[in-house]
């Protein structure tokens, strides 16, 4: 479960950096852009919950209180980006849509809004969840590259808190934390190789 939890988190991390790319480039443009940024960010929520789930119940017990942390915190990520998400798609684009949106301008994500710090506090948590899970990794054989992507994640956090925080937001800004785009994929594949080379995950249940 955790494996294949951590390659669907992996492909809608990636389908979401695509979305973002061509939207940077204007080659999709609003509700399209807006309801595929959304929908695929919102596809890596209950995956990569599982996946950590999974990391723990995999964890030897005198490591448990690591992934337990960062289980917390990848609680943490699910509750405000979830929050988000389904406010954008299920409130903010269909009033868009017809046109009655200032009533509910409070609720978009624009720089620097509500929803705006909702979305950085759930990526912030992402990499707390990251620099908890890393002490619970051997740092051995293949495991030892699985740990690193965990802490290269956990690198790009500040870069995100820029990001998110400048005082000024611009795209060129945005591209400061570009890097988020490749190791947050990784450390979920990287996760899920393991899960599926640990002992036993290929046992057959009864």
């Amino acid at each position: 479960m955790g494996y294949w939890c951590g390659l669907a988190a992996a492909t809608s991390t990636i389908a979401f950096t695509v979305v973002q790319i061509l939207q940077v480039a204007r080659l999709l443009r609003f509700p399209a852009d807006e309801i595929l940024i959304y929908s695929t960010s919102l596809g890596i929520v209950v995956p990569f919950m599982l996946e950590m789930l999974a990391v723990h119940h995999l964890t030897a017990a005198d490591k448990k209180f690591w992934t337990h942390a960062s289980l917390l915190f990848t609680m943490i990520y699910a509750v405000f980006v979830t929050a988000n998400y389904l406010v954008q798609l299920a409130t903010v684009i269909p009033a868009k849509l017809s046109g009655s949106s200032d009533a509910l301008r409070i609720l978009e994500q624009t720089p620097h809004s509500l929803f705006w710090d909702f979305d950085a506090l759930g990526y912030i948590a992402m990499g707390l969840a990251c620099i908890f899970a890393a002490p619970a990794i051997k740092p051995i054989g293949f495991e030892r590259w699985v740990r690193r992507s965990l802490i290269a994640h956990a690198l790009v956090t500040p870069l995100i808190c820029i990001v998110y925080f400048s005082p000024r937001y611009s795209t060129q800004l945005l591209l400061l934390g570009s890097s988020w785009a490749i190791t947050a994929p990784l450390f979920m594949l990287m996760l899920a190789l393991m899960l599926r080379r640990m002992p036993g995950a290929n046992t057959t249940l009864p």
